[in-house]
C-alpha cells in the first residue's frame, strides 16, 4: 500500500512540478503584496485540487462511456507521460506541465492569475490530469489503493501551496541549475513509469 502512495507521490511531483510552478509564480507576482500572493496561491491550489479530484473520480467513467478500454488508457497515458518525461530530462518546457509562451504573455496582463494560468494549466495541466486518471484506473476499484493515490495527490497539492508561498526564497536557494537537476532526476523516473504503463497496457490488450 505504501508503494502505491510513493508511486502516486513521484508521478504527481513530476507532472505537477511544484518547484517549477513556484519559479513561474514568483515571476508573475513579483509586484504583488505578500498577502495578495498567499490569497492567489490558496485559491489556485484549491481550484486545481478540485479539478484533479473531479478527473480522479469521473475520468475513468467518462472514458468508458466513450468506449476507451483500460489497456488503451494505459498505453495512451504512458505515451503522454513519456513525452513529458523526455521534456523534463532535456529541460524543455511544453504545454504538458507548464504554460506556453502565448499563455504566459496573457497571464502577465491579467489581474487575477489564480484560475488562469495558476490552477490550470500550471498545476492541473494535461500531464497531471492524465496521470490521475491513469493511476486511479490502474488501481481497478481497489479502495485502499485509490485512497493512497488521493493521499499522494493531496500531499503534492499541499507541497505546491507551500512552494508558492515561499516561491521567492525557493528561487533564490535552488537557482536555475538546481531546478534543472531536480527536473531531470524526476524526468528519468517519470520516463521509466511511463514505459511500464505502456508495457502493462500492451500486455493486457490481448494483442501479444
Amino acid at each position: 500500500m505504501f508503494e502505491t502512495y510513493i508511486l502516486a507521490l513521484t508521478t504527481f511531483f513530476a507532472t505537477v512540478g511544484p518547484i517549477d510552478i513556484a519559479v513561474v509564480f514568483a515571476g508573475l507576482t513579483s509586484e504583488r503584496r505578500v498577502v495578495t500572493k498567499k490569497k492567489i496561491a490558496l485559491k489556485g491550489v484549491l481550484i486545481a485540487t478540485g479539478i484533479l479530484l473531479l478527473f480522479a473520480f469521473l475520468g475513468e467513467s467518462l472514458l468508458s462511456s466513450l468506449g476507451i478500454t483500460l489497456p488503451a488508457l494505459r498505453v495512451a497515458g504512458g505515451i503522454l507521460l513519456l513525452l513529458i518525461g523526455i521534456d523534463m530530462v532535456f529541460a524543455r518546457h511544453s504545454g504538458g506541465t507548464s504554460t506556453t509562451a502565448d499563455e504566459f504573455e496573457e497571464a502577465e496582463n491579467s489581474q487575477d492569475i489564480s484560475v488562469f494560468p495558476l490552477a490550470t494549466p500550471l498545476i492541473a495541466g494535461p500531464g497531471a490530469m492524465g496521470a490521475v486518471i491513469l493511476l486511479m484506473a490502474n488501481a481497478q476499484s481497489d479502495i485502499a489503493q485509490q485512497s493512497m493515490i488521493i493521499l499522494g495527490l493531496l500531499s503534492i497539492m499541499l507541497l505546491t501551496y507551500v512552494s508558492l508561498v515561499g516561491a521567492s526564497q525557493i528561487h533564490r536557494i535552488v537557482g536555475v541549475t538546481g531546478l534543472q537537476v531536480i527536473t531531470r532526476i524526476f524526468g528519468v523516473i517519470l520516463c521509466a513509469l511511463a514505459v511500464q504503463f505502456m508495457f502493462d497496457g500492451i500486455k493486457n490488450s490481448g494483442l501479444v
